[in-house]
């Protein structure tokens, strides 16, 4: 189903759930000018086919991701940085579209965060739904400590998880937390024992993969576009929904288990 990837793992590893892991763990994971590429066509390939209810994402070895590679390996990221334009051409072409990639995303996606999460790395994992991390995990911004931005969508993110001042504390002083305390400040939404983790993404990935697709996508829809909506805008919003959700199948199907005193079989329509 998945394409012939280089940089990405894409598996089902069970019916209706989708795994992409980051696959260079000799640099932790740090992202490429391929693997940006990669993973956009992941995200497509998930979001294109209705069979597919959850995306996990995670990284290979000992990280989940941290950040840019700075190495200077990459010979089409060396090509790109001759001139000053080359620098915005390269983020507006790579991590961007992955940020914007997610966040166009209807279906549910769940980031398995076991190992450091830095820079780009955790705006990557806090574009996701959910982060579920392990407890020995680190997260922060460390691009500071090497004259760089939080350039990837961290300006936009950190504030909006962890409040303006703190965001602020974190990126200025590149500082990076554990678990536990990224959970504190809002960056993780759960933290487990790292022995722990991945059982614990899968059961959270078979309940939402075994939920109401429709409701699913559009509840998320909804909440994301509440964002930026009045109440009174949210509401209209709802009303509309409501119209492609209420007359569905799995609606009827919803309530016959229910009576039937059984688990409802979803279907998506």
């Amino acid at each position: 189903m998945a394409a012939d990837f280089r940089e990405i793992l894409f598996e089902t590893p069970e019916p209706h759930i989708a795994k992409v892991t980051l696959n260079r763990p000799a640099q932790m994971n740090a992202y490429s000018t391929l693997l940006c590429a990669e993973l956009v066509e992941a995200l497509d390939i998930y979001l294109r086919d209705d069979d597919l209810r959850c995306l996990i994402l995670t990284g290979a070895g000992r990280g989940f991701c941290a950040g840019g590679d700075i190495s200077g390996a990459d010979e089409e990221h060396e090509a790109l940085m001759k001139t000053q334009l080359s620098h915005g051409r390269e983020m507006r072409d790579g991590m961007h579209r992955v940020i914007l990639a997610f966040s166009r995303l209807d279906k549910p996606t769940i980031a398995m965060v076991n190992g450091p999460a830095v820079a780009g790395g955790l705006t990557l994992a806090l574009s996701c739904d959910m982060r579920i991390a392990a407890d020995t995990a680190k997260l922060g911004d460390t691009s500071g400590r090497f004259g760089l931005l939080p350039d990837e969508g961290g300006a936009w993110f950190f504030p909006r998880f962890m409040g303006l001042d703190l965001a602020l504390k974190m990126t200025m002083l590149a500082e990076v937390y554990s678990a536990d305390e990224a959970e504190d400040l809002g960056l993780v939404t759960e933290v487990v024992p790292a022995a722990a983790l991945e059982a614990r993404v899968m059961e959270l990935a078979r309940g939402l993969a075994a939920r109401a697709p429709l409701a699913v996508r559009l509840a998320k829809s909804m909440m994301m576009r509440g964002q930026t909506l009045s109440l009174e805008q949210s509401l209209g919003d709802a009303a509309l929904s409501v119209m492609v959700t209420n007359p569905s199948a799995d609606v009827r199907e919803g309530v016959k288990a229910f009576f039937d005193k059984r688990e409802p079989k979803f279907k998506g329509k």
